[in-house]
């Protein structure tokens, strides 16, 4: 039976056509066809950059993985599926969770551990390729916000842009923009505020009725008050809806450079209240706990996935973040014991900033996963000279018919004869053109650019919480706690210092990189009872 594909293809704006699209989508139905995959549906998304996952057919992509539809996601380059690593790697899980698989027609990757690291080398050169073009727009826009201009985007309630760039006030909306300000300086509710916009049927930019949130947003807006500012926020990584505000020495205030709308001593008294009533919500939320090894920590009682959890419990309702088998949380058929987070997750840590990721460990992959780099392109100049060659062929038969009707020798035949060797040509043509691009786009990476990208996951310990997540679990497969160690199995083979029991397990006639486990052991017993690894 047939694997069910999809197919995902994607221009942007940068140095690409349309046409680009079809490019791609020729190319993978050319791919399904020689790997025998039934391609079932194409989503594309047109001038949406990789480095936002704000792509509406892409999401819809995902959303559809969940409900069984398909087995496989073609796309014709990794750069197409995202060109920042962390997104790529929050969505390929999610795609691996609903048991799809993710294909690159260029890459010509395959499930073996040279190829999962070289599939990451890839990324972060996408991912470097777009942070570089990134910065090189900034530049343009804050040359932009130097001058006070527009840099984009729909300009703020109450103001226009002029041909110029620069802000000019609406007056309409600007009257819209006091209501708000002057009720909730005055001590009016969200509520009473919505009402009185409502009785005057006054709307947002975008022609829509208020929310809290939209009220909220203007009286926020430093803008009002007649102060330019721009490079305020940023966003996070892993949820795109949130954003972060920047340190002062990266954005851009000009006192006086738009025109205000409100007096500054009103927007700072309103602003004064607006913190004054947050402060009780954010003493009141919960810090979200950051689960490392979420996906790949399983038991080894019952085989299940280990899931994170948070609970205070003892006199002095102490707080214990743990793993525990998800078996147990939900049908109490298993009697394995929760492990302490930080302690489990430590010890992956130390592992690989110690063993794994050390010089000769790093050279030796590199090495490695150079050869399979110059293997996923070697094909290439084979298959075009090939297609060459049968291209001369067809021309030459081609060629023969015309000679023989120009010397009188004509037959019915002869045309049909021709038609199909028109056909040959010009689809033989179409698949050198493809062959030939895709020798062009694959930037196969040097081995000091591989060793610069395993030494960038050096240093695990000081990175931030999600980019230690993504490191991790690039390297570590699996984590099975038992009752009386832990076992790790990694990616690649790596000197663990002595500690512990190595066995490897290598495929029959596999050279090269290969899973492995190490064994760690627990404490003694007085440890586990006094609860300093499993609660």
């Amino acid at each position: 039976m047939k694997k069910r594909a999809v197919a995902y293809c994607r221009y942007s704006s940068d140095n690409q056509r349309e046409e680009s699209i079809e490019a791609q989508t020729r190319a993978i139905k050319d791919f399904t066809e020689k790997n025998n995959y039934h391609l079932i549906k194409i989503y594309a998304d047109e001038a949406k950059s990789a480095t936002s996952d704000n792509r509406p057919q892409f999401l819809n992509m995902i959303r559809d993985s969940k409900k069984g539809l398909f087995d496989i996601v073609i796309v014709h380059k990794l750069d197409r599926f995202s060109r920042d690593r962390y997104d790529s790697a929050f969505y390929k899980k999610e795609l691996k969770k609903n048991k799809v698989r993710l294909i690159s027609v260029l890459e010509n990757l395959d499930d073996s551990p040279e190829s999962i690291i070289l599939e990451s080398v890839l990324e972060g050169m996408a991912e470097y390729y777009s942070a570089n073009l990134s910065r090189e727009v900034m530049k343009g826009m804050k040359e932009t916000a130097y001058q006070c201009k527009h840099t984009g985007g729909k300009p703020p309630l109450g103001y226009d842009v002029a041909k110029d760039k620069t802000y000019t006030i609406n007056e309409y909306e600007a009257d819209t923009v006091k209501i708000i300000f002057s009720m909730y300086s005055k001590g009016s509710s969200y509520g009473g505020i919505l009402k009185e916009l409502k009785l005057k049927n006054r709307k947002t930019k975008l022609g829509k009725d208020f929310s809290k949130s939209a009220i909220t947003t203007i009286m926020k807006n430093e803008k009002y008050k007649g102060e330019y500012v721009f490079n305020k926020t940023g966003q996070k990584q892993q949820g795109k809806r949130n954003v972060y505000l920047k340190s002062e020495d990266d954005i851009i205030r000009i006192s006086g450079g738009v025109p205000k709308i409100v007096e500054p001593e009103m927007w700072e008294n309103v602003n004064n209240r607006l913190n004054n009533s947050s402060q009780g919500y954010k003493a009141a939320q919960k810090s979200k706990e950051i689960y490392l090894l979420s996906g790949i920590i399983v038991c080894s009682n019952c085989g299940g996935a280990m899931v994170g959890n948070r609970k205070f419990s003892g006199r002095n309702k102490s707080l214990y973040v743990t793993y525990e088998c998800n078996t147990r949380k939900r049908t109490k058929n298993c009697q394995a014991k929760s492990i302490n987070k930080d302690l489990v997750e430590g010890i992956i840590i130390e592992f690989l900033e110690n063993n794994l990721l050390s010089y000769t460990n790093i050279c030796n992959i590199a090495d490695i996963v150079f050869e399979q780099a110059k293997k996923t392109n070697r094909y290439m100049p084979q298959t075009i000279s090939n297609i060459k060659r049968e291209i001369q062929k067809t021309q030459t038969e081609i060629d023969n018919i015309v000679s023989a009707i120009a010397a009188g020798m004509f037959h019915p035949s002869m045309k049909e004869k021709m038609d199909i060797l028109e056909s040959k040509k010009s689809d033989l043509t179409l698949r050198l053109s493809d062959a030939e691009i895709k020798q062009k786009s694959v930037v196969l990476p040097s081995k000091q650019r591989i060793i610069e990208w395993l030494e960038s996951n050096k240093n695990i310990k000081n990175k931030p919480l999600e980019q230690q997540r993504v490191i991790i679990q690039k390297f570590i497969k699996k984590v099975i706690v038992h009752p009386d160690k832990i076992e790790l199995i990694s990616v690649v083979d790596a000197d663990n210092g002595g500690e512990g029991n190595r066995t490897p397990v290598r495929k029959p006639g596999y050279c090269g990189l290969y899973h492995h486990s190490l064994i760690f052991d627990i404490p003694s017993t007085k440890l586990l009872k006094a609860g300093s690894w499993f609660q």
